[in-house]
């Protein structure tokens, strides 16, 4: 029987995701440096110690870490949303059975003033909660922007939290605007939104503070785009920074460097896609983890980005913890948990 290049595809990612977590098999780059200049890394592929069994996933879509060096990790599996790790991987807690669309994980404030914002595609709302799942506040969609009639139309994907409290939600998967509520969760400024000028969005899929240089400044994502795009915290437009072949998702900011999970390459939506850049201070790519490292043209313009090697399978966000370990989560990658990569 002849087997169709799609199907060969899907046969291989499917094997090469088995490799990483399954019991007695090897993962084929674990003896590998991944990634390039100072941002090296090597795979701990026995991270998690928990068994789908006790601990079932569906899509990894985003983690933190808080005050009490937990790995925090969010999933849209109702039987345990919220999942707490330590860094060796065991299991330490899970709470949470209400959000089927759990998306966009955010942790704000220090030490027992720590709270959490998550977004929900299916319920079309976003929340803030304690650490430990007590819900606290909730934000239906902003029909009092005057931009949306309906529920279905608001679709949020992240949440950006000011050190004073002031929230911005980005509906990546809805009407594309950037919300910016006040202290009092009432909405202050409402700016992107579809279109072709530079500053509407297209999967508005993130969006960040960036403190690495002041005044601090919004980065959004523009995944369609294959770019994030920089605002004044009053939304004004300020620049693109071009990452063409890498459909980013959230910008992750650790020191001097911005980490960001790709999700896939432009018109590639086979689950053999996905790799992970890492930006320095000037947001120039200095790093990428399963791709192609970074190449410019004549005229100093990035050629586009591509995986290499089978190692990820849509790719959904970077979490960064204290020791500078690296962990990867993935959407719609036959359920699998995060990736650990130690600095090499």
């Amino acid at each position: 029987m002849i087997m169709k290049r799609r199907e060969f595809i899907l046969q291989s990612a499917a094997l090469t995701s088995a490799s990483v977590f399954g019991a007695n098999k090897v993962f084929a780059f674990s003896d590998e440096i991944i990634g390039q200049n100072e941002k090296k890394y090597r795979l701990d592929k026995n991270w998690v110690k928990s068994s789908s069994a006790e601990l079932p996933v569906n899509d990894c879509h985003e983690m933190v870490q808080d005050g009490s060096q937990r790995i925090l990790l969010l999933t849209n599996e109702t039987k345990n949303n919220v999942i707490f790790f330590d860094k060796r991987g065991k299991l330490l807690k899970t709470w949470g059975h209400d959000f089927p669309g759990a998306h966009g994980l955010t942790l704000i404030g220090e030490g027992k003033d720590q709270h959490l914002f998550i977004t929900d595609t299916v319920r079309h709302q976003f929340y803030r909660t304690t650490v430990d799942g007590k819900l606290i506040t909730t934000w239906d969609f902003p029909m009092e922007s005057g931009k949306y009639t309906e529920a279905k139309q608001f679709v949020p994907t992240e949440t950006a939290i000011t050190k004073d409290g002031e929230v911005y939600v980005a509906d990546g998967y809805g009407s594309q605007y950037i919300i910016h509520y006040d202290t009092l969760g009432k909405i202050k400024n409402i700016f992107g939104g579809r279109g072709d000028q530079e500053g509407h969005l297209d999967n508005a899929h993130g969006i960040c503070i960036d403190y690495r240089r002041k005044p601090e400044t919004l980065i959004v994502t523009d995944r369609t785009r294959c770019c994030f795009k920089r605002f004044s915290m009053a939304g004004k437009y300020i620049e693109t920074i071009s990452l063409p072949g890498a459909c980013v998702c959230r910008p992750v900011i650790k020191g001097d460097y911005l980490y960001t999970a790709v999700l896939r390459s432009p018109n590639l939506d086979t689950v053999n896609s996905g790799f992970v850049i890492i930006l320095n201070k000037e947001n120039k790519p200095i790093s990428v983890l399963g791709g192609s490292a970074a190449v410019y043209d004549e005229n100093r313009k990035l050629k586009p980005f591509h995986q290499t090697m089978n190692l990820f399978m849509h790719p959904h966000d970077v979490l960064v913890d204290d020791d500078e370990n690296l962990y990867v989560c993935q959407w719609n990658s036959g359920k699998v948990y995060p990736y650990k990569f130690i600095p090499a």
